[in-house]
């Protein structure tokens, strides 16, 4: 990796401010902080260095650090304890990065760019390995295989859905949508692809059939992430229509396959590509909105509660994730800015 894309730490936290009480009936009246939750340093963690929209931001699968990227065509990777150094930026893409996302140890990084290209990276040098090209419009979306050969799956605007070995330059599948992909997601076995679109429908492309065998419907607008459930049983989708759907992609289950439906989430004119996440139990579900906040709910209650309403951001929220171990949040939003908050959960 190149040292001359490391860049110096611009970060901030964000404490309760109370002065010093004077007097022991000042400390009755203040009383003691809640009880800390989390090893952060602070309760709230401000990330500054963006120069442009934080259009996605990852945790990695270990723990220890974030990923984002955004608008300014560069990935950045920050420290989450401590003071949340930056500790390098990867610059590759020629155009914004609309999604990225980890392989299952954490040893790749996926990223999307409107460049028309994915992108494959070394997560311990910060060395770009791969480009994945073939796509002739914007690539909304990219997803990593969980099992087997490493593969990678991306969806564009231009209708198509490839499936690439990471081993091999040219894609090993192409799908080909009516309509522009701005969303995918692999399956557990990595022998389906589930996409999403401005047609509003959840597809179900098999790999060994080479072709669409179920649609999913419930939505009624674009949908502008898909994420599946740590067991590899439900499939998440966020969508236009305000709505965070969870759908059952087991084998013979029932006809009906959306199981809850989790309001509160918002997009708007903007028409971003806002992303939601499952926490590692699959119990809570957080998602970015467009009214600048970030939503938690437990997807066990039914309805689907919605467990905390985060303001802070000054922009809209595009991507929220969890911490793999400890109840932490991180989000990425337009104000530029990423935050990390600590939850009970």
């Amino acid at each position: 990796m190149d040292t001359a894309a490391l860049v110096p730490s611009r970060y901030q936290s964000i404490q309760r401010a109370t002065s010093a009480p004077s007097t022991q009936k000042q400390v009755a009246h203040v009383g003691a902080p809640p009880p800390r939750t989390s090893s952060l340093l602070a309760p709230i963690m401000l990330l500054t260095g963006h120069e442009a929209e934080v259009l996605c931001v990852r945790m990695h699968p270990q723990g220890e650090v974030i990923v984002s990227g955004g608008f300014d065509r560069l990935v950045y990777i920050w420290r989450v304890y401590g003071e949340c150094e930056n500790m390098a930026v990867l610059k590759g893409h020629d155009g914004p990065i609309l999604q990225l996302v980890h392989s299952t140890q954490g040893e790749y990084l996926f990223t999307a760019s409107t460049d028309k290209t994915g992108a494959l990276w070394d997560m311990e040098t910060g060395i770009r390995i791969k480009r994945f090209k073939g796509h002739t419009s914007i690539v909304n979306s990219i997803h990593a295989s969980r099992k087997g050969d490493q593969m990678a799956v991306t969806g564009s605007d231009d209708g198509t859905i490839h499936v690439y070995d990471i081993r091999r330059k040219l894609p090993v599948r192409t799908f080909n949508n009516t309509y522009q992909v701005t969303a995918v997601c692999f399956n557990e076995g990595a022998d389906q692809v589930f996409s999403g679109g401005i047609d509003n429908q959840l597809k179900v492309w098999d790999m060994r059939r080479d072709a669409c065998v179920n649609t999913l419907k419930g939505h009624t607008d674009t949908i502008s992430s898909l994420c599946l459930s740590p067991d590899g049983s439900f499939l998440l989708s966020n969508s236009m229509d305000n709505t965070v759907r969870i759908f059952d992609v087991r084998p013979f289950a029932p006809i009906e396959r959306c199981v809850k439906i989790l309001q509160g989430a918002q997009h708007n004119f903007e028409k971003n590509l806002i992303k939601a996440n499952w926490h590692c139990s699959g119990n809570y579900v957080v998602c970015g909105s467009a009214d600048r906040c970030v939503y938690v709910w437990d997807v066990t209650s039914s309805p689907g509660r919605v467990l905390y309403k985060l303001p802070g951001h000054q922009g809209s929220v595009n991507e929220a994730d969890f911490h793999p171990q400890e109840p932490i949040v991180v989000s990425g939003g337009s104000d530029k800015c990423v935050y990390l908050g600590e939850l009970k959960l």
